[in-house]
């Protein structure tokens, strides 16, 4: 699964990576231990007037299907397994055709030791290099709120999930991993319109491949308080 993780890239750094467009006003702040509910940064494409624009936006971690009476669904719905998400009410029309990409700098999983003791590791690519992962974006629109009011739609987001590698430290870390993107998968995997099951198996082939380049640093307890919140959090501990 993917509960918590860094993204403290500055927009001009993220938006240069993703080769995308953001918004002028666009804010990001950066954050070393970011939750489930908050508000994060997501690329996605859409096709206007003929032209496909890869856009950075911000949504709320935790997916809002269209149908909810009310947002508070996102606090279960942060993460989709990609067995699953192509029939799950909550994720599957989403699936079709409203997929993004989350971009991180690492996410944090927690393996517990022969004494029973959690110890945190955080999980980053080997050079530092952007990490992005499938994901599936929804527009919600706040049924309490008055047509024509700023925060009257609400746009969320989930990270998908599968399988962890059977061989390998990811295999001993969760039984779960993140479904990570490369380059070539994650222009097929933002590119507007209907998705379908080969679309989804074509990501899912490549991504123990990514994965592999992944280095795993034990870090500090801290992580686990989510107040905490600085650099340090991912200075490795002997």
């Amino acid at each position: 699964m993917c509960g918590r993780y860094v993204m403290a890239r500055a927009v001009g750094d993220l938006v240069a990576e993703l080769e995308a467009e953001a918004d002028a006003n666009l804010e990001l702040r950066a954050s070393w231990n970011v939750a489930p509910t908050t508000d994060v940064p997501i690329v996605l494409e859409r096709l206007i007037e003929g032209q496909i624009h890869r856009e950075v936006h911000v949504a709320k971690w935790g997916l809002v299907p269209r149908w909810a009476k009310d947002s508070s669904v996102a606090v279960r719905s942060f993460n989709a397994r990609s067995e699953t998400v192509l029939e799950k009410p909550t994720f599957r029309v989403a699936a079709k055709a409203r997929r993004c990409a989350v971009p991180v700098d690492g996410y944090y999983e927690w393996k517990k030791g022969p004494d029973g003791v959690k110890q945190p590791y955080f999980v980053h690519s080997k050079n530092g290099s952007l990490i992005t992962f499938a994901g599936l974006y929804e527009w919600w629109k706040d049924p309490q709120k008055l047509d024509g009011d700023v925060d009257q739609w609400l746009l969320s987001c989930t990270i998908l999930t599968m399988a962890s590698p059977p061989e390998g430290e990811l295999a001993t870390l969760h039984d779960r991993l993140p479904v990570p993107l490369c380059r070539s998968a994650l222009t097929e995997w933002l590119s507007p319109g209907e998705g379908n099951v080969e679309l989804l198996d074509t990501v899912l082939a490549q991504a123990y491949g990514v994965a592999d380049g992944w280095q795993l640093d034990p870090v500090g307890p801290e992580v686990g308080n989510v107040r905490n919140n600085s650099a340090e959090l991912i200075v490795p501990r002997v």
